[in-house]
């Protein structure tokens, strides 16, 4: 089965263009059988799809992700098993050590978005990283082709998923419809939940990947300045995780007694 394993929505992403309904019909005309919302700390964009689309496309798999931004490590992508409903994937700001912890102890799977990337955005150009390389070891997959990102950074990501031994994912990482569907994964089964992804992930079943470069990217086109847009993020996603401590510890305390 062919997905995009990187797709963030109008719903569920502040910089989503897409309807999630568009997401799907272009995905189904360009032979996809399924795609992973991974939209920023949300889950709006699946919700739209679960209480408004699921009915209208039986014949393609909708998976609930989530792209997380977590306060030392970058984005991580993260795949629960889809009885588990945890407020916290909404609150942004978690080390990336706890991130692990808790997707692990809940039955899910999670894996660096774009990890060699962006500074701040991506796993290797983070402190955590830099203190502590083997916090590899605690992810079950990496993001090795971002349809968004130079082949400088995707062929380091590759280099680092098979030093870690990690499944490979490619998504195109798409906010707007002419990126949409530039990357894909194939997986070797019929996956139909997240229960299905997780388990097939976790048995390290073949996965391939691949895809074209998109360049219509905001730093493609602003260049040089694209870094006084990644600064800025820090310092947002920084704010922006401390305002939210108390809404999260009240999230991890009530993640507990699932």
């Amino acid at each position: 089965m062919r997905f995009d394993m990187h797709c963030h929505t109008k719903e569920g992403s502040m910089d989503g263009k897409i309807p999630i309904s568009e997401y799907i019909q272009i995905l189904k005309a360009k032979g996809f059988h399924g795609m992973l919302v991974t939209d920023h700390d949300s889950y709006n964009g699946f919700r739209a799809y679960r209480d408004h689309f699921k009915e209208q496309y039986p014949d393609f798999v909708v998976l609930k992700g989530i792209e997380y931004d977590t306060i030392d490590a970058g984005h991580i992508l993260v795949i629960l098993p889809e009885n588990v409903k945890l407020l916290l994937m909404e609150c942004r700001g978690l080390p990336v050590r706890v991130l692990q912890e808790v997707v692990h102890r809940h039955g899910g799977i999670l894996g660096p978005a774009h990890p060699c990337g962006e500074r701040h955005l991506s796993i290797t150009r983070t402190r955590a990283y830099r203190k502590n390389p083997d916090i590899m070891k605690n992810f079950d997959f990496l993001e090795a082709f971002n349809a968004c990102e130079s082949q400088e950074s995707n062929s380091e990501a590759r280099k680092l998923a098979l030093c870690y031994n990690l499944p490979m994912f490619g998504g195109s990482d798409s906010h707007h419809p002419d990126c949409v569907g530039t990357a894909y994964t194939e997986l070797a089964a019929n996956i139909t939940s997240e229960s299905d992804l997780i388990q097939y992930i976790r048995e390290k079943r073949n996965t391939s990947y691949g895809g074209e470069y998109y360049q219509g990217t905001v730093k493609g086109k602003i260049g040089v300045f694209n870094h006084v847009l990644v600064e800025g993020f820090w310092f947002y996603n920084r704010f922006a995780s401390l305002y939210r401590h108390h809404k999260r510890k009240l999230a991890l305390s009530l993640s507990e007694r699932i």
